[in-house]
């Protein structure tokens, strides 16, 4: 643990870091996938379970979070930490990208954006300053600034003009944010799908000599070869000893080819919101345990895994539970679905350290294609 924020680079393969996040509350072993714990808990498992799985940080989701159980509230509680009993990092987006997708209503301007909740409609205004505020109150880690965040495709002009918003309201929330030992704001790279506006707002927020970078407005509709262009455009752009954040992705592909490019800390509800919905992640590729081929399979979804879910429950079983609608379906696939991720990114970490991170990508994605078992 460390008594001020620190990003450490311990090795590098190519373009892949291997490093560590330190805080007061604890280190962030990069590369790191955080489990996304949208209203203070991460649907269908136990804190103590994503603790035991690997996970060094969690997120929390501003937009959420201040409209239940209330910002104000959540800080008489002794804070998030305290809340939901997990002592280790938490981060918090800033609330703009559910502002944007989920709100009935918005009014955006330069002051912020005023919106009707989803839940009970009422009128919310959240600006710079008050994002800031809330996460503040919500006691995170890492306070992510506020951003206007469009989907793709979008027209060149209305992506440069919610980018230099992005980057302005990134200078209030710098100023906002002020001094607050042990704890890091980080700034949000906008610029769609155009490579002259990602360097553009890269460049302007490493000019604000923020603690750590996200690059967001991806994984938003385009594809992936998209992506990977803007993080080869992108990267490069930002400090080599801040943190780098690829907000909301993704799949195991994405990750390992986006760690190939720099990223140093993902997030995404895939691998819980699969296993809700019967899909598992494994060293195999993705299993659907709805396909009536695994009704009488008593093998394991992955005889050679750590995780209990996947080593000891039978195929038909899980098949069972997730026809049957059975809430434990869901539980024990988001239990080996966010196995899976940990243990890939521990994997992905070892492989920086020994210098081996291409021939791990490869034998990882020849895995996939291969499949899973044979039906019995």
């Amino acid at each position: 643990m460390s008594e001020t924020f620190q990003f450490t680079l311990h090795a590098q393969d190519g373009k892949a870091r291997r490093g560590t996040v330190s805080m007061p509350r604890g280190q962030v072993r990069t590369p790191a996938f955080m489990p996304v714990g949208t209203v203070g808990t991460v649907k269908a498992m136990y804190l103590d379970q994503v603790r035991e799985l690997g996970a060094d940080i969690i997120l929390g989701n501003t937009y959420h979070l201040m409209l239940r159980p209330g910002a104000e509230r959540v800080a008489r509680l002794g804070g998030l930490h305290e809340l939901i009993r997990w002592p280790e990092p938490i981060l918090t987006d800033s609330g703009g990208f559910q502002v944007m997708s989920l709100s009935g209503l918005r009014k955006l301007d330069e002051q912020g954006v005023t919106f009707k909740s989803h839940v009970d409609g009422a009128l919310h205004h959240m600006s710079p300053e008050r994002s800031i505020e809330i996460q503040g109150l919500l006691d995170s880690d890492i306070q992510m600034q506020l951003d206007e965040c469009l989907a793709l495709p979008a027209e060149e002009k209305e992506i440069a003009r919610a980018m230099d918003l992005s980057l302005r309201w990134a200078e209030r929330c710098k100023l906002a944010f002020g001094d607050q030992p042990g704890k890091a704001m980080f700034g949000i790279v906008q610029g769609g799908d155009k490579p002259a506006l990602r360097v553009r707002s890269a460049q302007g927020l490493a000019s604000l000599d923020l603690k750590g970078y996200a690059i967001g407005g991806l994984a938003v509709g385009e594809p992936q070869e998209v992506m990977l262009d803007m993080l080869d455009t992108t990267c490069p752009e930002l400090p080599v000893e801040k943190p780098r954040y690829l907000m909301g992705v993704g799949t195991p592909d994405d990750i390992l080819k986006s760690v190939a490019r720099g990223i140093d800390m993902f997030d995404c509800v895939m691998p819980t919101r699969s296993g809700r919905h019967g899909l598992a992640f494994t060293r195999r590729g993705r299993i659907n345990l709805r396909n009536a081929r695994h009704a009488e399979d008593m093998r394991p979804l992955d005889e050679e895994s750590s995780c209990p879910a996947a080593r000891d429950y039978s195929r038909a079983y899980l098949h069972h539970l997730v026809r049957a609608n059975e809430s434990l379906g869901g539980m024990l696939l988001t239990w080996n679905n966010l196995s899976y991720y940990q243990d890939l990114m521990a994997g992905i970490r070892l492989a920086i350290e020994e210098g081996r991170y291409q021939s791990f990508m490869e034998e990882t994605q020849e895995n996939w294609r291969r499949g899973d078992l044979a039906p019995v």
